[in-house]
Formats: structure tokens, sequence, C-alpha cells
């Protein structure tokens, strides 16, 4: 155990700015058509919200020459560690709010402000349709809130952690926690996908913005062995 916690600790921590290597946001920014919705709408009270964090080298394996993720993937933007895929309103029993009635959508300036963090105004423009719409009035706030929460945390070494032998679920949550002490492990959720690959780590929150335990589990269990893509 002593020597896993001193190896985790060597995965020195890195602020979430710093997830943007070499950002560099296009002067001018489209504004993309507001999304038709993929559900239902769903007005219900919000019991607490998720923080999603991407991993944006396991996303991008894919999707380097796709143009419609140009902007994350193509490397004309800088490269990506974890970005904000987005700040999610839960409902009970995970019966979340959605699609809320929406009469302003974000203008350029928003998204271009926003773009080192969630490097796709598709992207952007989704994130406030589906979830922003249910949190706020003002596309601006809802991103503030989100980005703000993203610049909070820290982050581990991902390229050296990768290399830990018999990396598994529980070493990966230990080295977010050891990167940001106010965490417990049921406070974050790793997603893999059906190969084992790290998709997406998830961070919850309270109706006060305060980390708290998963109300549904915090994915696999730590036994379960995760591999960590990097292209880096």
């Amino acid at each position: 155990m002593r020597r896993l916690l001193t190896a985790l600790c060597l995965t020195a921590a890195t602020p979430a700015l710093a997830q943007g290597w070499q950002c560099r946001v296009p002067p001018q920014v489209s504004v993309p058509a507001m999304p038709e919705p993929d559900a239902p709408p769903r007005v219900v009270p919000t019991t607490g919200y998720t923080l999603a964090l991407s991993w944006s080298p396991e996303f991008c394996r894919t999707r380097k020459a796709d143009p419609a993720h140009a902007t994350q993937c193509s490397g004309s933007m800088g490269r990506f560690g974890f970005v904000l895929h987005g700040l999610w309103p839960d409902g009970k029993g995970g019966a979340y709010p959605q699609w809320c009635p929406v009469r302003r959508a974000p203008d350029a300036a928003t998204l271009r402000r926003n773009l080192c963090t969630t490097p796709s105004a598709d992207l952007l423009m989704h994130e406030w349709a589906k979830h922003g719409s249910c949190m706020s009035k003002d596309p601006a706030a809802y991103f503030d809130q989100g980005r703000v929460l993203f610049q909070t945390m820290q982050f581990p070494d991902m390229a050296r952690l990768s290399r830990q032998p018999g990396l598994n679920a529980g070493m990966v949550r230990q080295a977010l926690i050891i990167a940001n002490p106010r965490l417990k492990p049921d406070m974050v959720k790793l997603l893999l996908n059906r190969s084992g690959w790290l998709r997406e780590v998830h961070v919850c929150h309270s109706r006060a913005m305060k980390p708290v335990r998963c109300p549904i589990g915090n994915g696999p269990p730590d036994s379960v062995p995760v591999k960590i893509w990097r292209s880096f």
C-alpha cells in the first residue's frame, strides 16, 4: 500500500487550466443552431449536480480527422487532457431536469470565452439547451458556474498514471483524491468504455455546489482494470 501511495503522489497535480495545453482560441466563433431535443422536456426539482469531465485523448482517438470535432481533436486549438463535458442538474431517482424552456442562446463572445474549457461550440450549445436551461436564464452565468468548478479541480499526471502496473479503478480514484483532498472515493464516478478505457470522470455535488457522495454509485469497483489512452 505504501508503494502504491508513493507512486500516486508522484503523479503531480496540475491545474485544470493546464489541461488545455497551448490552447489557441480562434479570433471568430460561429454560433451553432440550437439543437433539437433528443428526449422530451422534463422539469423536475434539482437535487444536486454532476460535474462531467471528459478525457479528451480517448474521445479524440477516432475523431482526429472528423471536421465536426476539429476544434477539440485536430490540434488546431492545441492539445487537451480533461475537458469540461458539462455541468448537469440531477433529479430524484435519476430523473434529472432536461430541455427546459429556453429563450436565450449563448452569443459568440460567451462561446469563445469557454472554448479552452469545453473546446466545441456545438457541445457548448447542446449543454446549454439540455442542461443549462434548467439551471439559469442566462447562458453566460451557467457556463461561468461550470468553468469555476472545473478550475477548482487538480489533475494527476495522467501519462504517468497510465503506466502504473496493474492500474485499476481504485488507483485512478485515489490519484484524483490525492490531487483533490476535499474529495472522497464515493464522490468520484468513473466511466469506462466497453474495452476498459477511461472515458469520463464525474464529480458529484450538492445543491450548494459542494462535493458529495454520488447518489447512484461511483462506477466500476476498485478492482476493475483501467486503461488510459494517451496521445502524448
